[in-house]
């Protein structure tokens, strides 16, 4: 017949497909290829959900260490009554002895670089203290801290104390400028660059250089590094991808 086609008669049994010569298709491989990427899809929302993984800042070039693992306070040390804890990967720390509370590195530095991120949860004044020696007699400790405070107009990223167990605080050393004051996100999390090389130091909060300022004659020079908690009701702050490059030829 035309076309090689072949039609079959009413009544007659209609012939099976091997006797016809035809094939029978096999399933295509879509479906298979679409469940496929369902299932990797749905295995790496969860993923995606998590919190990124810390990395070093690609700041300045090579030489950034980890402080912080992740996991537990190894190469710190508990300053104080107050609770630093570690939960969901980062360093929490909470106010409720009403005393001073600190959290100090193992290992001192004298110049570097560090970054960090911290989240405050509540109103509360903190600080990144370097050039420290802090001891369970707050008389005896001494130290130069870069400010953390999240309420506006408290000079985070400024630079205060610079104490000694001889001499009293020398309380402001300098602060940011006026139009400064609101690059802190108060309940949010917030990337802090210090850098101090030398007398020199400077401060970047969330991208924004907030001093530059080389210090005449600082009484610290050397020292561990350390996060502050201050007494507080029930105040709260988060620390997380804590980094260092180490400048100091040793």
């Amino acid at each position: 017949m035309p076309g090689g086609e072949r039609i079959f008669e009413p009544g007659k049994v209609k012939p099976s497909m091997q006797e016809t010569g035809i094939r029978r298709r096999r399933p295509q491989a879509l479906p298979r290829v679409l469940l496929w990427c369902a299932a990797l899809l749905a295995c790496a929302l969860p993923i995606a959900a998590q919190a990124p993984q810390e990395k070093a800042p690609d700041l300045f070039g090579a030489g950034w260490v980890s402080l912080f693992n992740g996991k537990d306070l190894s190469g710190w040390r508990t300053v104080g009554q107050e609770r630093w804890t570690v939960e969901d990967g980062t360093i929490l720390g909470e106010s409720g002895a009403g005393k001073d509370g600190f959290l100090k590195t193992e290992k001192t530095y004298k110049d570097f670089h560090a970054f960090l991120r911290f989240k405050c949860e509540t109103p509360i004044n903190s600080g990144f203290f370097y050039h420290s020696d802090i001891e369970e007699d707050i008389s005896k400790i001494r130290f130069i801290q870069v400010e953390i405070d999240n309420r506006i107009g408290s000079h985070t990223g400024g630079l205060h104390g610079d104490r000694t167990p001889e001499l009293e605080s020398r309380s402001w050393i300098v602060w940011p400028a006026p139009e400064l004051e609101t690059v802190i996100k108060p309940y949010e999390w917030n990337d802090l660059l210090v850098q101090v090389e030398g007398h020199r130091v400077r401060t970047t909060l969330n991208g924004v250089q907030m001093i530059d300022f080389t210090f005449p004659a600082p009484r610290n020079t050397n020292g561990v590094i350390a996060l502050q908690i201050h007494p507080g009701k029930a105040s709260r702050i988060r620390f997380r991808d804590l980094w260092i490059r180490d400048l100091t030829v040793r």
